[in-house]
């Protein structure tokens, strides 16, 4: 089973929920396993403020889990075009792993969500894409062949899934959640491919 992880940061729980939708693509190729993982948040003190292993819900993203995978698939809420410090952070810290070498040649791709239509999610998802190019990934978003990009009035970009959470973390769209799927189910397929 080819291992695709899934690692975001979700503030409001948009993001997580496309996590979700992601997996299922990912899963719909029976040589795939969707591994998710998210991320805690960076504290402004140097005390720890987040526990070591969750209470619940998805563990955390560890550097291991990038050595072991065959794809990855980072997810991130959009602050001020940007991708947020946890997912930074995380990143930040994957030299040693860098300079192995070892995500060169994998299958990469983005997603996000943002608050309004021009929270800038095109800038948030290449944002994200520097670190996987840094590491030699190969790294693709969403062709148009995926239908939910020409009919899309709410999320979905050519760069990776993406999702307008609104004010009140408004549910995925059916364009987005299709979006989402085809982003999981692209990746899985180039990991196959590329084994």
């Amino acid at each position: 089973m080819h291992k695709i992880l899934i690692v975001y940061f979700s503030h409001h729980g948009s993001v997580a929920r496309m996590a979700e939708e992601i997996s299922l693509g990912v899963e719909s190729n029976h040589s795939c396993e969707a591994v998710v993982r998210c991320l805690p948040a960076v504290s402004p003190s140097i005390e720890q403020t987040e526990a070591t292993i969750p209470d619940h819900g998805v563990p955390y993203a560890q550097l291991s889990d990038l050595e072991t995978c065959a794809g990855l698939i980072v997810g991130s809420p959009g602050y001020f075009g940007n991708m947020s410090a946890a997912v930074k952070y995380f990143f930040d810290q994957t030299s040693a792993l860098w300079l192995a070498g070892g995500m060169i040649g994998k299958p990469g791709g983005v997603f996000t969500a943002t608050s309004s239509m021009h929270g800038g999610q095109e800038t948030v998802l290449t944002s994200m894409m520097l670190p996987l190019l840094h590491h030699g990934m190969l790294v693709t978003g969403i062709p148009y062949s995926e239908p939910a990009l020409n009919q899309t009035r709410t999320g979905a970009t050519p760069y990776g899934a993406s999702h307008v959470a609104g004010q009140h973390g408004q549910e995925l769209s059916d364009h987005e959640r299709s979006a989402c799927r085809g982003l999981g189910k692209r990746i899985a397929e180039l990991a196959c491919k590329l084994e």
